[in-house]
């Protein structure tokens, strides 16, 4: 889908206006498209993106039990992974992992409209500057536009998601133990901004798998504006 998109910008950015027209005119279904219908084609494919793979992300398990975009924990709490399960509480090191999946699924849920209201920003003039040829290049551009503001959005969404589903004081329980033990560093990591880089990158994953998915079927043309777009392509 988006790679039909990024097609017609090389069409744009390699032929004159005049040349651009006549491929226009000669548009199966008698459709001349503006920038804006191209734009509006853009956004769509990645809401279509957003609704698809993120709202994945919203059920239970949806981090927890999918490879690609499983919650691990950071490198400075591998030790107390390892610490934790030498002394038998490997389920307290396992609910730890769970936990911080679980935030991240309970706050993708409420932040979705903050993706959707993202992709309303792009403009035609930002999907000319989209670098074309990687199969996540609008992901990509998504990403570069995007991620500060979501961060910053996404990260006190984030903080109340470890309260709702009782993450903070799993993880307290957790390095309230560890920090006990003998002969070790006491920890104190910042999991909220570390759970919210990730989440974000799991989001950022998923659109991409979309992306990929609907760069190569014709059936994902599934809206009129869609096929009136990617006839260019045909």
């Amino acid at each position: 889908m988006i790679k039909r998109i990024l097609s017609i910008l090389i069409v744009i950015s390699l032929c004159s206006c005049a040349e651009l027209q006549n491929v226009i005119n000669d548009l199966p279904q008698g459709g001349g498209l503006s920038n804006a219908d191209m734009a509006a084609g853009l956004r769509q494919a990645l809401d279509f993106g957003i609704d698809k793979q993120v709202t994945k992300l919203t059920q239970k398990d949806g981090f927890y039990k999918n490879e690609l975009v499983k919650i691990l924990l950071p490198e400075e709490l591998k030790n107390v992974d390892k610490a934790l399960r030498k002394i038998g509480l490997s389920s307290l090191a396992d609910e730890g992992i769970k936990a911080l999946n679980r935030a991240a699924e309970d706050a993708v849920k409420e932040a979705t409209p903050i993706f959707v209201n993202a992709v309303k920003d792009i403009t035609f003039n930002d999907a000319k500057s989209i670098l074309l040829g990687n199969d996540n290049a609008a992901t990509e551009y998504l990403t570069s536009k995007t991620q500060t503001a979501l961060y910053n959005k996404f990260k006190p969404v984030i903080d109340r998601s470890f309260g709702k589903v009782g993450a903070d004081q799993i993880w307290t329980n957790l390095i309230t133990k560890y920090n006990d033990l003998p002969l070790t560093n006491d920890v104190n990591p910042d999991l909220t901004d570390y759970v919210t880089t990730e989440a974000l990158d799991g989001v950022y994953t998923m659109i991409a798998v979309e992306e990929k998915e609907i760069r190569n079927k014709v059936s994902s043309r599934t809206t009129d504006l869609l096929k009136k777009v990617f006839a260019i392509q045909d």
